[in-house]
């Protein structure tokens, strides 16, 4: 699934949140899910947006399904799934934050309940790290499932660095190339990118491949 840059099919978006929003009342009475999945595909499809699309979305709901049966709550995954880059602003270092309080504002108002929510708004906020702790089986498959892009083939992954660079356009080479590299050698350091056993398994060693590889190049196309 990681291998091809093959198109994702977004089509289904507002049907999966329908179902993942239904599923996560537990049965209670709720507004209508489709204005709340309007506008978080408004917010996805933002023009300053190259790789945090949704495309990006539908592929981390994607790998959310794969993984599911190492989530205590698969339905407060895929939720936070929805809301983990809702707010993006490449110029910003608050968008998870401001995330996580979208959920939190959005959520009880869709009649979700607090305990739900709550786990909701402290997945969004893992993002950061992307490291959750021990046991954390709900923050293992959000940040396994954010992270395989990692472990694309070389054409996929191709084009994930370049939709990255794409949304930092603004930043000066030079700069955006010390930034990346730090950022790649932050994840480089972490003793295993992927938490669950199939992402262990499955995508380990190709992401820390691309990784080292794009670290590489970064250095090698930096100023004589």
């Amino acid at each position: 699934m990681t291998d091809s840059p093959r198109p994702r099919d977004t089509r289904a978006l507002p049907d999966r949140w329908r179902d993942t929003l239904l599923a996560a009342r537990s049965g209670a009475p709720g507004p209508d899910p489709l204005p709340y999945a309007e506008n978080l595909l408004v917010r996805w499809a933002e023009p300053q947006r190259r790789y945090h699309t949704t495309a990006h979305l539908t592929a981390v709901l994607d790998r959310i399904d794969t993984l599911a049966g190492y989530a205590a709550d698969v339905h407060a995954v895929r939720l936070a799934a929805w809301f983990h880059d809702a707010v993006y602003r490449p110029d910003r270092t608050e968008n998870e934050e401001r995330s996580a309080a979208l959920a939190e504002r959005a959520l009880p108002e869709a009649e979700v309940g607090e305990a739900v929510t709550a786990e909701v708004a402290r997945l969004v906020r893992l993002t950061v790290t992307h490291d959750p702790a021990e046991g954390d089986g709900n923050g293992e498959v959000l940040c396994d499932a954010d992270l395989a892009v990692l472990a694309g083939g070389p054409e996929a992954y191709a084009a994930y660095a370049a939709q990255v660079r794409e949304e930092y356009g603004f930043v000066p080479d030079e700069a955006f190339r010390a930034g990346r590299a730090a950022v790649l050698r932050q994840l480089l350091a972490l003793p295993r990118l992927f938490r669950t056993p199939y992402g262990a398994a499955e995508w380990e060693a190709r992401a820390r491949h691309n990784l080292a590889t794009e670290l590489e190049l970064l250095g090698s196309s930096g100023p004589r």
